[in-house]
């Protein structure tokens, strides 16, 4: 039997998210269940993770054959699937390493000095700037 304590259980619940593609404007839905209170950045923010896995998957279906097993048990399964993920993150890896860093763009470049300056406010005043 579980441990019973003293505290009031957390509320949940039930939410609808929508979102819209800026491409097509196409729309797609989710179902929520989250304790209550939880923001809407943190929904959405969760939701995104779910197309990386969700491309991850699809992408080890064909070139690792993540859909090409006849497993009798969970644990095969799961072996299966764990050595298919592994493989997918090695060729995830040579290929960044293949491909080399992005270009930096000058839109990059006026961002990181804009951020650097928010929190230096040496650098926001040249006048007031100091060697260090």
């Amino acid at each position: 039997m579980g441990k019973k304590t003293d505290a009031p259980s957390e509320v949940w619940t039930h939410g609808l998210l929508v979102r819209r593609s800026i491409g097509d404007g196409q729309r797609a839905y989710f179902t929520t269940w989250c304790p209550a209170g939880t923001s809407l950045q943190t929904l959405v923010q969760v939701e995104g993770r779910r197309w990386a896995i969700d491309e991850a998957f699809e992408t080890g279906k064909p070139e690792l054959g993540l859909d090409h097993n006849e497993t009798r048990s969970w644990h095969g399964w799961h072996r299966h699937v764990s050595l298919v993920m592994l493989a997918f993150a090695v060729l995830a890896r040579v290929r960044q390493r293949a491909n080399g860093p992005p270009p930096k763009t000058e839109r990059r470049a006026k961002l990181a000095r804009a951020l650097v300056a928010a929190g230096d406010p040496a650098r926001r005043d040249p006048a007031r700037a100091i060697a260090h």
